[in-house]
């Protein structure tokens, strides 16, 4: 399993995903969720993966080949997700390589079991001229967008890391404070569930620059990661004390 969460705020996306895949308490092994790919200046997107890592790994493998494509052959005229007219579209994008991927998998199962292959992408990035867009894929190939009322979105053991998020994150939240909250919002789910594990992955695009500010691997042993979980549990512990008894 795995856990990411992608905000959508005023001033821009903030991202974090784990490493860990798990097939089994004695199969567990460490795959990087979260993909990012950039023409400065023009737009910046990132990819956060969850599920099936097979179904995830085949649609990577396809973005990126129909890039490489394009690239080795500019007058074919290869739609990929870096040169779209809209982040929706790029969606769509990844939705097309989602069902595809399903459908050539599902054709070669016994079982039948669709919930062998379910898998989760979310989409984020703006491209210049456009505005900030986060969607979610679902393993049918459609999507959700994120809006202001719904301004993040989490797939995999999400549940864990909701609450901070419910209670912190608006529109109006600082990039500062909402990685602050992810973080947060891991750190709950590391420590409740063992298939989610470091090292992390975040990800930050500012508002309307079109690049990633940030791309940083956070390790087990990260000093910043470190003090902000344990200020967390400490802040908890001195809030927990203060309320008020129940009994006598």
């Amino acid at each position: 399993m795995t856990y990411c969460v992608a905000l959508r705020v005023e001033a821009g996306l903030v991202m974090l995903s784990d490493t860990r895949t798990n097939a089994g308490l004695d199969n567990i092994a460490m795959f990087r969720k979260t993909f990012t790919y950039e023409v400065p200046g023009e737009r910046a997107i990132a990819l956060l993966c969850s599920g099936n890592l097979s179904v995830t790994q085949e649609v990577k493998t396809k973005l990126s080949r129909a890039l490489k494509d394009a690239a080795a052959e500019p007058e074919a005229g290869i739609e990929t997700i870096l040169n779209c007219a809209t982040m929706h579209r790029a969606a769509h994008l990844v939705g097309d390589a989602m069902k595809a991927v399903q459908h050539e998998l599902r054709s070669g199962m016994i079982s039948g079991d669709d919930n062998l292959l379910g898998a989760s992408i979310l989409v984020a990035g703006q491209r210049k001229g456009g505005k900030l867009r986060l969607y979610m894929i679902y393993s049918e190939g459609n999507f959700v967008e994120a809006t202001a009322d719904t301004p993040f979105f989490q797939i995999g053991e999400h549940k864990y890391g909701k609450p901070i998020l419910d209670r912190i994150i608006t529109r109006e939240t600082s990039l500062a404070d909402a990685a602050k909250c992810v973080c947060v919002s891991m750190d709950s789910t590391l420590r409740s569930n063992l298939s989610v594990g470091m090292p992390l992955d975040l990800s930050i695009i500012p508002r309307d620059e079109y690049r990633f500010s940030v791309r940083r691997r956070i390790e087990a042993d990260d000093p910043e990661f470190t003090q902000i979980s344990r200020a967390w549990g400490a802040a908890l512990r001195r809030g927990f004390e203060a309320l008020p008894s129940l009994i006598d």
